[in-house]
Formats: C-alpha cells, sequence, structure tokens
C-alpha cells in the first residue's frame, strides 16, 4: 500500500497554476515533516519545497521561491503545494514524500513516498 497519494497534476501554458495535494494513506503523518520533490527525465530527483510537522518552518528550492507555496492540514493529514507563474522547466514528475526525526529538505533522508503525480509546463 502507498503511504502517501499525489494528485492535482496535469498539463498547463506557461505563466499558468496548479495545485498539487498529498493525501495520507493507511496511516497518519501529522507528527511528520513533509516535502515535494520533483524529478524531470534523465535528471536526478531534486528538492521543490518542504515543511515541518507543525508548519511553522517552510523551505524552498531558489528556482522556485516566490512562485509556489507548500502549506499543510494535520487534521486532514494533507499537504498542498500551490504552484503559480510555471515555466516549462517546472516540468517534472511531483513527488510527496514524509520523514520523522529531524527536518532536513534533503530527499535521501524522507522514508515515505507516494508514486508522483506528471506536471507539464507548455511554452
Amino acid at each position: 500500500q502507498v503511504p502517501l497519494v499525489e494528485s492535482g497534476g496535469g498539463l498547463v501554458q506557461a505563466g499558468g497554476s496548479l495545485r498539487l495535494s498529498c493525501a495520507a494513506s493507511g496511516r497518519t503523518f501529522s507528527t511528520y515533516h513533509k516535502g515535494w520533490f520533483r524529478q524531470a527525465p534523465g535528471k536526478e530527483r531534486e528538492f521543490v519545497a518542504t515543511i515541518s510537522w507543525n508548519g511553522i518552518i517552510t523551505t524552498y528550492a531558489e528556482s522556485v521561491k516566490g512562485r509556489f507555496t507548500i502549506s499543510r492540514d494535520n487534521a486532514k493529514n494533507t499537504v498542498h503545494l500551490q504552484m503559480n507563474g510555471l515555466k516549462p522547466e517546472d516540468t517534472a514528475v511531483y513527488y510527496c514524500a514524509a520523514k520523522a526525526g529531524s527536518y532536513s529538505s534533503t530527499y535521501k533522508e524522507y522514508n515515505y513516498w507516494g508514486q508522483g503525480t506528471q506536471v507539464t509546463v507548455s511554452s
């Protein structure tokens, strides 16, 4: 059973917006730090945004700062990524992930992953 399930991906024109959602499946992640990561074809998976378990700390990759916003709702066991001003270089599969312990934005430290949702931005 996949612990996290992403939704909200799709095809959008440059300058457009998408809102990604990630729901927990089968367990609660309310005390886990969560993050969004992405992987484009032929490239390594990279950090996009992370949020601490209580929502107080958020961290963004320089490439998305000012355009993307990460948020979470622990009561609903969800995390979201609002993406505005999308660019063709944002095209990738976006993954939601969760980790316990110390806060981190390093994808290799995240233990629980979803299957990903495709985001395609046309120019």
